[in-house]
């Protein structure tokens, strides 16, 4: 029997060693010693276990929605090295041997320029693979939801991680892929779209994404995060000394003040907060902080921009001041954070007050 003994997390490439340090910091709060290996600009980390210990305990400890740096989370068995002549025997052998079962196959690669070029040996395995996994009753139609993965980082390398519903992303990569809609006027429309995605469920945007609600956009110009409030029906405090576009400006659903984001007050209780204020991210959290300990607005969506070295730190750190403030205030409020597929050099928070 051979037993899952490391997380497999992929994640942005370049933000390999943050993610390690995250899964380092978390693991040991949570009480597991592990170590964390990952090449740079992989695009994914192994969080390995000492020798006679399973991952799959502290796979739950630490659910996907908790990491920010995480794209997709697993429970996997140890690498691969396969032989060119025949690929599927040891990779069926190793499935038959951990004595679990699936119900689905995905076979995945890192988000890297060497990880797409390998789609091609992916879809020609799937076939013959899926056939192999059928016949020896490790891919069947019941088996809890559970998904193998097959995560190939050369033609000869390969690692098997399996998943469970309720803790992955049901996302191929982890990435949430979104067309840009050519009327909002900047690319970074998607990063507000993608945040509405993540941290709102579908079911519930019509009651808290609804038609008529107010909302403010600090540091809006030229307005890409107010054209998606915009379509959402919503009516807009549009804060930036800089220009808005004019066509969203025609909608009437945007008041446009040149103001500064960072000092500006709403005239009464808003539904949403939105930021994209390039500036340091202890700064931005302070001024979010106020918004919600003064209950200036129900939930909130803002992104830090994070320094090239100690990012994992400078979230930490902000996330622990903001969920202390927030405490302390009696403001009890939801938490989230993420590092979206659409975001670059930053994360995105998103925080629900709750009373």
């Amino acid at each position: 029997m051979i037993y899952p003994a490391e997380l497999l997390c992929y994640c942005r490439p370049g933000f390999e060693a943050d993610l390690a340090a995250e899964l380092a910091d978390k693991a040991a709060a949570a009480g597991w010693q592990g170590e964390a290996c990952f090449d740079g600009g992989a695009g994914f980390v192994r969080f390995r276990l000492p020798e006679g210990e399973t991952a799959n305990a502290l796979h739950r400890a630490l659910p996907l929605a908790g990491l920010v740096f995480a794209r997709q989370s697993l429970v996997a068995l140890p690498p691969l090295t396969l032989s060119r002549d025949d690929r599927l025997t040891a990779i069926v052998d190793q499935v038959v041997a951990s004595g679990w079962s699936f119900e689905s196959l995905w076979q995945e690669t890192p988000d890297t320029n060497d990880g797409k070029a390998l789609a091609g040996l992916a879809r020609a395995l799937e076939r013959p693979l899926t056939s192999l996994l059928k016949k020896r009753k490790a891919l069947r139609r019941k088996a809890g939801g559970r998904r193998l993965h097959l995560l190939w980082s050369a033609g000869d390398r390969v690692q098997l991680g399996m998943s469970f519903p309720g803790n992955r992303s049901e996302l191929p990569g982890g990435i949430r892929r979104l067309r840009f809609p050519h009327a909002a006027p900047s690319r970074s429309t998607l990063k507000l779209e993608e945040a509405w995605h993540e941290f709102v469920p579908r079911e519930a945007w019509g009651e808290r994404l609804g038609e008529g609600m107010q909302a403010a956009d600090l540091g809006a110009a030229p307005g890409g995060w107010t054209w998606q409030l915009v379509q959402r029906g919503m009516h807009v405090y549009a804060i930036d000394n800089g220009p808005m576009d004019k066509a969203l400006m025609a909608s009437g659903q945007v008041e446009h003040l040149r103001e500064d984001g960072f000092t500006w007050e709403p005239p009464y209780r808003l539904d949403w907060l939105v930021c994209d204020i390039v500036d340091k991210p202890s700064r931005v959290e302070a001024m979010v902080e106020r918004w919600l300990v003064r209950r200036w607005c129900r939930e909130a969506v803002f992104n830090l921009k994070l320094p090239m070295k100690r990012r994992w730190p400078e979230v930490a750190s902000c996330l622990e001041r903001l969920a202390s403030a927030l405490e302390a205030a009696g403001v009890p409020a939801e938490i989230a954070c993420r590092h979206l597929y659409h975001d670059r050099e930053e994360v995105t928070v998103h925080v629900r007050l709750t009373e």
